[in-house]
């Protein structure tokens, strides 16, 4: 296992270095033609309740258009929440996300930047706003709510650096990986026949991994469902 953190690591360093290199223009261009590809897809158009990460100003594709046309659209449109969850048995804090509701766009042109420049929910906003895991406001695992619609149909994910084989190199924190695997959970306890939502990633093209490259990756490490790269490329993982 160290010697897996030790290579995934290693990788960020290497990605982190090449977004540094990429022109603010060329990450634009790469925005339109990764964003316009997936207003293409059917499961998208079809889509109502999505998930939608909100991009960082720089070294990543940006994702406001995506957020403007799916409320102009009339989906439900649910973006991360990071916030520390203690443990009952150990009392130790765990940064982990949740999705909440963003209602309009101009509550998303109101919100506050995090460290990295994130547009992010504050702390006050949390408490009134709908989870797409049911109830209201952080998750149901916490408040013990179970009321209110349940689930997404698509999430749109982040990611420092993806392979051929669908593999995704997050930032470090687990966020999705941890989000995922509670989803399901969550839904198993629903339902014999649990449905998780389509995986999209989004990709710059220097974020794609050379032909004969892996992405290092621990068993609990979730795969994508589609790859969408700002080369106007698109994959579907087959199965």
């Amino acid at each position: 296992m160290a010697g897996l953190q030790t290579a995934k690591k290693d990788l960020r360093k290497r990605i982190r270095d090449v977004l540094q290199t990429i022109p603010a223009d060329s990450i634009a261009h790469q925005s339109r033609a990764a964003t316009s590809k997936l207003f293409s897809l059917e499961e998208y158009r079809t889509a109502r309740r999505i998930g939608v990460y909100l991009s960082m100003p720089t070294g990543e594709l940006s994702t406001t258009a995506i957020v403007q046309d799916a409320l102009a659209a009339g989906k439900e449109v649910f973006v991360p929440y990071i916030h520390n969850l203690e443990s009952p048995a150990t009392q130790q804090k765990t940064s982990v996300m949740d999705m909440l509701a963003l209602e309009s766009m101009d509550e998303f042109t109101s919100l506050a930047p995090d460290r990295w420049g994130i547009p992010s929910l504050a702390k006050e906003q949390v408490a009134t706003k709908r989870n797409c895991l049911g109830g209201i406001g952080i998750s149901p695992a916490v408040s013990g709510a179970s009321e209110g619609e349940y689930g997404l149909d698509l999430i749109v994910m982040p990611g420092m650096a993806f392979d051929a084989g669908f593999r995704r190199l997050g930032h470090g924190k687990g966020y999705y990986d941890h989000f995922l695997t509670r989803y399901l959970k969550q839904a198993e306890s629903k339902t014999t026949t649990p449905k998780m939502p389509l995986l999209v990633a989004l990709s710059l093209k220097e974020q794609m991994m050379s032909a004969t490259e892996e992405i290092p990756v621990a068993s609990h490490d979730w795969l994508v469902d589609v790859l969408i790269v700002g080369n106007d490329r698109c994959a579907y993982r087959q199965g």
